[in-house]
């Protein structure tokens, strides 16, 4: 089997993360037509072709509307936009996006007791002694990035043993955004990710089968990282508005 080699960055993906960048950030709005392929083929400095490549991926991530014989438009990707944009929300200017990180931990918590109480119903022996390997590994760590490392190793187990393709792509999604700010995060999330005993508690109830026990444990336990992460977050604005005043 022959392989080529592969670019860094193609020049479609440069075009298609600067544009984004500007969606996301405010700098194209909602409804705004975007320049024609040849005009932002002359402002790149790229191809037409790797200009409508990147159009492409745009219109399929829900960021632009391409019409057959009309300018192609900004949409509003709170509308009409998926979880795979959550990583580039989530960062902005290097400095994690405090309300974007809240927001996925909801969205985490909410979607995370559901997952344990289906990997109870469903768990095996198999999947048990995989979920009690990923808590013995969590709690040798100490290093709060290794920790987060090893609980997300932890919650991929229980994905597994939820054996649901849907939590498991919502599950990809939100790994996909978060990974790229665990350094950021350490010092936050350790309250919920030094809590070994919650993830053998978890563990526990989900090999025994305890559908409640488990949907209570990874509440519990989920709760952690969100109150820590609203904390800051009341800091920071507190400290906005004496600035403010």
């Amino acid at each position: 089997m022959m392989f080529e080699p592969i670019a860094r960055k193609s020049a479609s993906t440069e075009v298609f993360d600067q544009i984004t960048a500007r969606v996301l950030g405010g700098d194209l709005a909602a409804g705004e037509a975007l320049p024609s392929e040849r005009r932002l083929a002359e402002a790149f400095g790229v191809s037409r072709p790797a200009v409508r490549e990147a159009i492409q991926k745009l219109a399929q991530a829900g960021l632009v509307e391409v019409r057959q014989g009309d300018a192609t438009s900004v949409r509003d990707f709170r509308q009409h936009g998926g979880p795979e944009l959550l990583s580039q929300l989530l960062i902005r200017g290097g400095e994690p996006d405090w309300a974007v990180v809240r927001s996925i931990l909801e969205a985490r918590r909410m979607i995370g007791v559901q997952i344990a109480r289906l990997a109870a119903d469903r768990a095996t022996e198999k999947s048990a002694a995989a979920l009690r390997e990923a808590v013995d590994h969590l709690a040798a760590e100490s290093d709060p990035v290794a920790q987060q490392v090893g609980a997300l190793a932890f919650w991929e187990r229980v994905v597994d043993t939820a054996d649901s393709i849907a939590f498991r792509l919502i599950f990809n999604s939100l790994r996909n955004a978060y990974e790229p700010t665990m350094t950021a995060m350490a010092a936050v999330m350790v309250a919920e990710v030094g809590r070994a005993d919650l993830y053998h508690r978890l563990a526990d109830a989900i090999s025994a089968h305890d559908e409640d026990l488990a949907a209570h444990t990874a509440t519990t336990l989920l709760d952690l990282g969100t109150a820590a992460v609203t904390a800051v977050i009341d800091t920071l604005q507190h400290h906005d508005s004496e600035k403010d005043t």
